[in-house]
C-alpha cells in the first residue's frame, strides 16, 4: 500500500484544530475551507472531520461527508445515522465511526484508526477500542500507540498502559509524559520515578508536563537528589519564568524538608501567583514555622494579593502551631468578613484543633456546633484530643 499523501502546512493547522473544535459552527466553516482545498484526498482529514462531526454531533454532516468521499453509500449512511439520534451512551460514538470509516475505506488508515480509538476511549469502550488497535498495530504509528495508552491511563489502567508501552516499537516525549503522570496521579510515585530516570537513560528531553509530575514524585518520596536534577534542568534552558513548574518546584523542596532552598526559589520569583504564595506559606506551617507563616502572609496582603481558601488553610494552620489562637480566630472572621470566602471543613478543623490546643474548649464545642454542615472523623478525634489533654470527660462532648 503506497503511503499516504503529505498534507501541505494549511492544511495540517486545520487537522491540528479539528480535535478541539466546540461549535458546530466552528466545524462547517472547517469544512467549507478544506473543501475547495481538497481536503477530502487526505484520509487523516477526512477521518478527523468524521470524528468531529459525531463528537459535536452533527450526524447527518457526518453522512454527507461519506456521500462525498464515498458516494455508492449515498442514502443509507445517511438513514443509519438519523436513525440512531442524537444520544451517544455507552459505544456508540465509536460504532458509527467504526461503520463509516469501513465503509468509506479508511479504516486501514493508521490515522484514520487512531480517530477510532479515540472515539472509543471517549465512550468508555476500552476493550473495543484496543480489538481495533490490535487490527491494525503492524502499521499504527507512535500517535496511535499514544491514543491507545491514553485511553488506559484515562479508565484507570495503568497497568495496561505500562504493557503497551513496553512493547512500544518507538516512543516519543509524549509517551513518556503520559505514563510519568498517570503514576504521579494515581499515588505510585516509586514508578513514575523509575520511568522518568528510564527516559533519561534514553535521551529523551522531558517537557513541562513530565517535569510537573516528576517534581510531585519526588515530594512525595522525599528523593531531593533528582528534585534538585530538575531544578537544574529548568535553569538551564530558562523556564525560569513559567510560575507552575517554578511553584512545583518549592512545593517539592518543602516536601523534601528543604525549607532554606524552598524560600530562595520563591524570593527569587520575578512573578508569583497566589499559589506560589500559598505553597510557601504552607511549607512554613508544615515545618512548624508559624511566626514565618504569618510573616509571609501579611507581606501577601501588602503587596495585593488576595488570599484563597487554601491560603487560610495555610495561615490557620500556622497559627494552630505557634499558638497564636486570637489572631488565629482573627483570621477566621476575616476571611468570611473582607475575602468572602465560605469556610470548608477543613476551615473548621483547623480552628477546632486551635482552639483545643489553646484548652479553649468550650469555643471549640460551640463551634461544632454552629457549624452548617455535619461534623467529620477528623474534627470530633481533635475535640476528643483536646478534652483528654486538658483533663476534660471525653464522654461530656
Amino acid at each position: 500500500m503506497p503511503p499516504p499523501p503529505s498534507l501541505p502546512p494549511d492544511l495540517h493547522r486545520v487537522l491540528s484544530l479539528l480535535p478541539r473544535l466546540a461549535s458546530p459552527r466552528h466545524l462547517l466553516q472547517a469544512h467549507a475551507y478544506l473543501l475547495p482545498r481538497g481536503g477530502h484526498r487526505h484520509a487523516r482529514l477526512v477521518s478527523a472531520l468524521l470524528l468531529a462531526s459525531l463528537r459535536l454531533p452533527l450526524r447527518d454532516h457526518a453522512a454527507a461527508l461519506v456521500r462525498r468521499v464515498h458516494p455508492s453509500e449515498s442514502l443509507r449512511a445517511a438513514a443509519r445515522l438519523r436513525g440512531r439520534g442524537g444520544g451517544g451512551g455507552g459505544g456508540g460514538l465509536g460504532a458509527q465511526l467504526h461503520s463509516l470509516l469501513v465503509r468509506a475505506g479508511h479504516a486501514a488508515d493508521p490515522h484514520a484508526s487512531a480517530s477510532l480509538v479515540q472515539a472509543y476511549c471517549s465512550c468508555g469502550s476500552v476493550a473495543s477500542a484496543r480489538r481495533v488497535f490490535d487490527e491494525t498495530a503492524a502499521s499504527a504509528d507512535v500517535v496511535s500507540w499514544n491514543v491507545m495508552i491514553d485511553g488506559y491511563v484515562k479508565s484507570g489502567e495503568v497497568a495496561r498502559a505500562r504493557e503497551l508501552f513496553d512493547v512500544m516499537p518507538g516512543r516519543n516525549v509524549v509517551t513518556w509524559t503520559m505514563l510519568i503522570g498517570a503514576y504521579a496521579q494515581m499515588k505510585q510515585p516509586e514508578e513514575a520515578i523509575e520511568v522518568f530516570r528510564r527516559m533519561q537513560v534514553e535521551g529523551i528531553e522531558p517537557d513541562g508536563v513530565a517535569l510537573l509530575s516528576v517534581l510531585s514524585a519526588c515530594g512525595d518520596l522525599g528523593v531531593v537528589d533528582l528534585g534538585e536534577w530538575v531544578h537544574r534542568f529548568v535553569l538551564r534552558r530558562g523556564l525560569c519564568q513559567e510560575v507552575p513548574l517554578m511553584n512545583a518546584i518549592i512545593d517539592m523542596y518543602v516536601k523534601c524538608g528543604s525549607v532554606k532552598k524552598a524560600l530562595e526559589v520563591f524570593e527569587g520569583m520575578e512573578q508569583k501567583s497566589i499559589v506560589t504564595w500559598t505553597t510557601m506559606i504552607a511549607g512554613f506551617a508544615l515545618h512548624g514555622l508559624g511566626l514565618e507563616a504569618v510573616e509571609l502572609f501579611l507581606r501577601m496582603e501588602k503587596e495585593n494579593v488576595s488570599p484563597n481558601d487554601v491560603t487560610f488553610l495555610a495561615v490557620l494552620s500556622a497559627c494552630s502551631h505557634v499558638g497564636l489562637t486570637d489572631l488565629g480566630c482573627w483570621y477566621f472572621k476575616t476571611m468570611v468578613s473582607q475575602y468572602k470566602i465560605k469556610p470548608r471543613v477543613e476551615h473548621y478543623g483547623c480552628m477546632i484543633d486551635l482552639l483545643g490546643r489553646a484548652g479553649c474548649l468550650m469555643e471549640a464545642r460551640g463551634l461544632v456546633q454552629d457549624m452548617p454542615f455535619k461534623a467529620n472523623a477528623a474534627i470530633w478525634g481533635a475535640l476528643l484530643a483536646a478534652a483528654r489533654t486538658h483533663g476534660d470527660n471525653p464522654s461530656m462532648m
